[in-house]
């Protein structure tokens, strides 16, 4: 892969040049006080924006956040999103209140050198998501204008074939951020020869979003670890009933298919937390994964099955890739699974890589130490379709 970096860019020289960095702040609010409850996603995007400002760039930041119609949502802006990434910078951003308009040509016209600017959402403007290319193609001129220069540090974007993302570096010399640059290093080393004992661990809550990463990874892994909600319709798959537990009755065939293809890779929960309702406070307790009494729901998986899980995780392993929570761990009843999961693999001695999402937004409610990961990824999608082996448009553009 021939990819242009930002170091090929500050090489040429960047002072007083306007560089449009397509950064990836979709970062998670609290839906009562709007407030920042992850800033992840923002401090990720740092090093790449901090060795701009520090070479004289007039630095130009876009991003998406939420799902907009098309349409300016003040519960979409990311004007909270601009006083945090100034906190974090430690100078003010100049935040533009819309994405193309008069705001913005005012606020990207006024910045001096070493200056920074965030436009409002992208998905305000239709065109950034649309199909249509004469659409997109437009919306992207007029990003394009902003910039002297395009750098990609969306790394949970680049699967996305977007204005900003897709059809923006067609337009203007173009790089790959430092954080797309490391998303893609690391990503690679697991599709092509990583140290084994290779173990992945997958969670969440369908099968039909993991089966394509699940197919991909089966010949090349030593083990599979499924949690979450998508074992219920693996162990449905073997004969177990999984009482109201979240269950893909159409998958359960498949689920079948690749038990008998797996030569054994593939391990199950012994053991789940079920309760009375999906509920926090509902009453619960640990039930044999094998027989899920019919009114009760697998809301985590159980003690026994984090022991096996971290043995795993633990003997001699040398690579391992998470993707997805073993339970509801946003309520506190059922989040003991992912902790213990998430603290078997900090422990381990082998190169580890968080895959986004949900299972990044764990290790940070759960307090656990980042550092302890030897990757955290800012991409839950992007991410698992690299594995996949799928082309991403964004890397595709850099690529050109």
């Amino acid at each position: 892969m021939s990819i242009r970096t930002l170091d090929d860019l500050l090489a040429e020289g960047v002072p007083g040049r306007r560089v449009l960095v397509r950064a990836d702040l979709n970062v998670p609010l609290d839906k009562q006080t709007g407030e920042i409850a992850d800033d992840g996603r923002i401090r990720a995007v740092l090093p790449t924006l901090g060795a701009l400002t520090e070479a004289g760039a007039k630095v130009v930041v876009c991003s998406h956040l939420g799902r907009p119609k098309g349409s300016p949502d003040p519960q979409f802006s990311l004007g909270p999103v601009a006083g945090r990434l100034g906190e974090l910078l430690g100078a003010s951003v100049h935040f533009a209140t819309d994405t193309v308009g008069e705001s913005a040509r005012d606020t990207v016209a006024g910045l001096a050198d070493g200056e920074v600017a965030l436009l409002e959402n992208l998905r305000f403007n239709k065109g950034e998501t649309s199909k249509d290319d004469t659409e997109r193609g437009a919306f992207a001129d007029q990003l394009a204008a902003f910039g002297d220069a395009y750098v990609d540090d969306a790394f949970g974007a680049v699967h996305r074939k977007h204005a900003s993302v897709y059809d923006v570096p067609a337009r203007l010399p173009h790089v790959a951020g430092r954080l797309v640059l490391r998303e893609v290093e690391v990503l690679s080393t697991l599709t092509g020869n990583p140290e084994r004992p290779y173990v992945v661990v997958l969670g969440g809550s369908k099968v039909s979003d993991k089966l394509a990463v699940i197919e991909a990874l089966l010949p090349t892994v030593d083990r599979l670890l499924i949690g979450g909600g998508m074992c219920f319709t693996f162990l449905k798959a073997q004969g177990h009933e999984v009482g109201s537990s979240l269950l893909e009755k159409d998958m359960v065939e498949t689920c079948r298919n690749l038990l008998e293809r797996s030569e054994g890779k593939i391990m199950l929960p012994v053991d789940v937390v079920a309760a009375d309702a999906f509920a926090p406070d509902a009453a619960h307790d640990v039930v044999p994964a094998d027989g899920i009494p019919s009114h009760r729901v697998g809301l985590d998986i159980g003690p026994e099955t984090v022991a096996g899980f971290a043995a795993a995780l633990r003997t001699g392993t040398r690579t391992i890739f998470w993707n997805g929570p073993m339970g509801v761990f946003e309520m506190p009843a059922f989040a003991a699974g992912t902790r213990g999961v998430a603290e078997a693999i900090a422990g381990s001695e082998a190169f580890s890589v968080v895959g986004g999402g949900d299972s990044a937004a764990a290790v940070r409610a759960l307090g656990l130490d980042e550092k302890a990961f030897g990757h955290i990824s800012t991409g839950g999608g992007a991410s698992l379709e690299y594995l996949e082996g799928k082309t991403l448009p964004g890397i595709a553009a850099l690529e050109n």
